[in-house]
């Protein structure tokens, strides 16, 4: 019984970004606008401020009102390290836009070279989610992505494989910013402090974070490097 307790207690093994001696350049792609704030702002703050990382941040389906919130929170959230790409696909209707959005994911593709990319599940029951979590792995096929969650109606959260530690401090700042930058999804049931902060807090429980509270991914591949 005293191994299985000390196993229970034993930390997870961490895995770390390479150190290529510079900053790392970090591609974060939402089809919405506030999927990247949901699904993984406090990673990308901690890339930011912890590995100086600069963020080219991508949101598919961004107009009117949508567009300018996107720019205004991502900018709010990340400030100098972030460049906003709106691009203007229309919502709720990505598979339909297929050939456009792989057009663009291609130029996107031609012009960087990220060292990690952000972006939806493959499992993610939103049709728009789903289709640009597609279109990444096409488009990036030699890179490390991390797949991010999304809580919905649908269910569809499933177990994670990648976590990021978090402190109640950084969650609580993220539930702020999403309340206060996106008020048009301020009418949506889902749309609360109380959502982001329970899921937070279950993966924190399941990663045994130090602060109680974890941002979440699935990594489907990656090379595990022995040398």
């Amino acid at each position: 019984m005293r191994g299985y307790e000390a196993l229970l207690t034993a930390p997870m093994y961490p895995l770390a970004l390479p150190d290529a001696g510079r900053a790392p350049r970090v591609l974060a792609l939402g089809a919405h606008a506030d999927d990247l704030e949901i699904g993984a702002a406090c990673t990308l703050r901690r890339l930011v401020r912890e590995r100086g990382a600069q963020v080219h941040w991508v949101v598919a389906t961004a107009e009117g009102e949508r567009a300018v919130e996107a720019e205004r929170s991502a900018r709010a959230w990340l400030g100098d390290a972030v460049e906003v790409e709106l691009w203007d696909h229309p919502v709720s209707l990505l598979p339909t836009a297929l050939e456009s959005l792989k057009a663009d994911m291609d130029r996107l593709a031609r012009r960087l070279e990220p060292d990690l990319v952000l972006s939806h599940a493959l499992h993610d029951r939103h049709q728009d989610h789903r289709t640009l979590a597609e279109v990444t792995w096409q488009a990036f096929r030699s890179h490390t992505v991390l797949e991010y969650e999304i809580p919905k109606f649908e269910g569809d959260l499933l177990t994670p494989s990648a976590y990021v530690p978090l402190d109640e401090a950084e969650v609580e700042a993220k539930c702020e910013h999403l309340l206060a930058h996106f008020p048009s999804q301020a009418h949506r049931s889902w749309f609360t402090a109380d959502t982001f902060r329970a899921l937070a807090r279950l993966r924190g429980i399941e990663c045994q974070a130090p602060g109680g509270f974890a941002e979440a991914f699935h990594a489907r591949k990656f090379t595990l490097a022995l040398a």
